[in-house]
């Protein structure tokens, strides 16, 4: 018999043989064998559903929403900015700037929401992350940016009297928007003025610029204004929105009215209906008579420059037919240029007898406004901002309502008439 001899060659193919067989035995026992280890044939896929379900038993419940929308533009400084979340609680949220200044805000007790601690700066691009968990400690996550509103397209109004103030029975509230207001009832809807005492208050828009509120008659003395602005995201015109959001409060002092009559040169001071003062005076002359009408203070200088040419009264050279530049004890009466002031350059002899100035009224007074004595000097110190100062029996025609803060000038139904609430 012939004796055959297996090379080692032949050994390696046949072992390589061997172990594939065996090994494709093992990848069916292992992946595709029943329990009896038979083959099974091919499997079935899991269904999206499945698919689906087995995620979700991985997914955070919780749902955050971030306001303003991501890529919002136009976004108000003051309310836009927050973040909710229901089904869960905000662990954590960051906000910065694109420059990468951080905002400071605050998670709320219940951690169901954020919001930035102050109003954010206009013009701005901001992000927004935030982060919470659902009760099974799963985290849900929610990113966007948004762009505050810009200069260009926004608006705000600047106003008087100042917060804390005490003032006079005549001063109104008088708001000037920097920018023309063209849905003037959407506007004096974001604003509100009440007093303490129930007076009646109305809005009278002079302007597309100007809104001014008062009551039918003089303030209650002693009584507390409230001006609450709430024009947050208001359009005030086409793009242009709103960025204040304030409250302003201001006391009303006692009633003192001045009362000026040309003819007699003389102006009567009574607080509270009585009369406690008595002076004489100057007023325009014939030449530049003095507005008649209710005028209000609404400035006080102890001493100030006053220069005919800023007000229309020029020489031939074009030069100031007047230039005085330290004019004592000086109110403003109106936008125009008429102040009650002191004088101190005209004789003593003029007071109470003739009237000689451009149109102010002049009581007598000495140059520095270092003598409390002086008529001038004493009718300061008893006056504030929005006293009101009548002037009777001039020549002239009665003071424009706008020229000033002198709303007084029109009756209750004209008031009401400019009104857009």
């Amino acid at each position: 018999m012939e004796k055959r001899v297996m090379t080692d060659g032949k050994r390696r193919k046949s072992l390589a043989a061997a172990a594939a067989v065996l090994g494709g035995v093992l990848v069916l026992s292992a992946c595709n064998g029943d329990k009896d280890g038979s083959a099974s044939g091919s499997s079935t896929p899991p269904s999206q559903a499945q698919v689906d379900e087995a995620a979700a038993q991985k997914t955070s419940k919780a749902q955050i929403t971030i306001s303003p929308k991501n890529g919002a533009q136009n976004a108000s400084i003051n309310n836009d900015a927050k973040v909710t979340v229901t089904e869960g609680k905000l662990t954590q949220v960051t906000m910065t700037s694109a420059e990468g200044t951080a905002v400071e805000g605050d998670i709320a007790a219940d951690g169901l929401s954020w919001k930035p601690s102050g109003p954010l700066k206009r013009a701005t691009v901001y992000k927004i992350a935030a982060t919470a968990t659902d009760a099974a400690g799963l985290e849900a996550h929610e990113n966007a940016s948004f762009t505050t509103v810009s200069q260009a397209n926004s608006f705000i109004g600047n106003f008087t009297p100042e917060d804390g103030s005490t003032v006079g029975v005549g001063m109104p509230v008088s708001i000037n928007f920097n920018k023309a207001i063209t849905d003037k009832k959407a506007v004096q809807g974001g604003i509100s003025v009440s007093s303490s005492s129930g007076q009646e208050v109305v809005g009278h828009w002079f302007n597309s610029t100007r809104l001014d509120f008062r009551p039918d008659q003089y303030w209650t003395e002693g009584s507390t204004v409230t001006l609450k602005l709430d024009l947050d995201g208001v359009e005030g015109a086409d793009g242009v929105f709103g960025v204040q959001q304030k409250t302003v409060t201001f006391r009303i002092g006692r009633n003192q009215v001045s009362t000026v009559d040309v003819a007699t040169k003389t102006m009567t001071v009574t607080q509270d209906g009585k009369t406690i003062k008595t002076i004489p005076i100057s007023a325009g002359s014939p030449d530049n008579t003095t507005y008649n009408g209710q005028m209000v203070i609404s400035e006080k200088f102890k001493e100030t420059r006053m220069n005919g040419a800023t007000v229309g009264f020029t020489d031939d050279d074009g030069k100031g037919e007047y230039d005085i530049k330290d004019v004592p004890h000086a109110m403003r009466l109106s936008t125009s240029g008429t102040f009650i002031h002191g004088n101190y350059w005209g004789a003593r002899s003029i007071f109470g007898s003739v009237n000689t100035s451009h149109g102010c009224v002049g009581l007598a007074d000495v140059k520095g406004a270092g003598d409390p004595n002086q008529m001038a000097a004493w009718l300061f110190d008893h006056s504030i901002v929005g006293d009101v100062v009548i002037v009777k029996n001039s020549d002239d025609k009665t003071i424009k309502p706008d020229n000033g803060l002198n709303g007084w000038n029109m009756s209750w139904a004209e008031w009401k008439a400019g009104s857009e609430a």
